[in-house]
């Protein structure tokens, strides 16, 4: 199964360190799948042996998005994303950012979009406290959920 806790990941994570692997981790909400999505995921999942996906709650989701978001549930988005080829793990967080998963699995890489400043993702400083490295991915511009949102609504 591809869609684990928070426990089960711990355990997933230790077995693959014994085993010499390089774990890549990201995080995101993930809301509507489209190419951006899935050209930075197989990105990621080429940095290294296993890419780990931190998927945002529906609750979290609503405190970054507002109330109108996630347009698609939880459970809905981990199933879709954990059957893309590149994640080899969706791990469902609660809280806003994914700094105690992170501090959980301790990557050696850990991804994010190009959208994003290094400096300005408190997961980057746990994940150097561990010896890991943030790589930003570029992004696919104009391709983004918010988009996508925009789009159908104003059809």
């Amino acid at each position: 199964m591809k869609i684990v806790d928070s426990t089960q990941i711990k355990n997933i994570t230790e077995q693959l360190k014994a085993d010499g692997k390089t774990i890549v981790f990201t995080n995101g909400c993930f809301d509507i799948l489209h190419v951006g999505h899935v050209r930075y995921l197989k990105a990621a999942r080429d940095l290294g042996d296993c890419l780990i996906l931190g998927l945002n709650s529906d609750q979290s989701v609503r405190a970054l998005k507002g109330p109108t978001r996630p347009i698609n549930t939880q459970d809905d988005r981990a199933e879709v994303l954990s059957a893309l080829s590149a994640v080899d793990y969706v791990v469902i967080f609660k809280e806003p950012t994914a700094e105690k998963l992170i501090d959980q699995i301790r990557p050696a890489i850990y991804v994010k979009g190009g959208d994003y400043n290094i400096k300005d993702l408190p997961e980057s400083t746990i994940v150097s406290h561990h010896g890991g490295q943030t790589i930003l991915i570029p992004e696919v511009i104009g391709k983004s959920s918010s988009n996508i949102i925009k789009k159908i609504t104003e059809n």
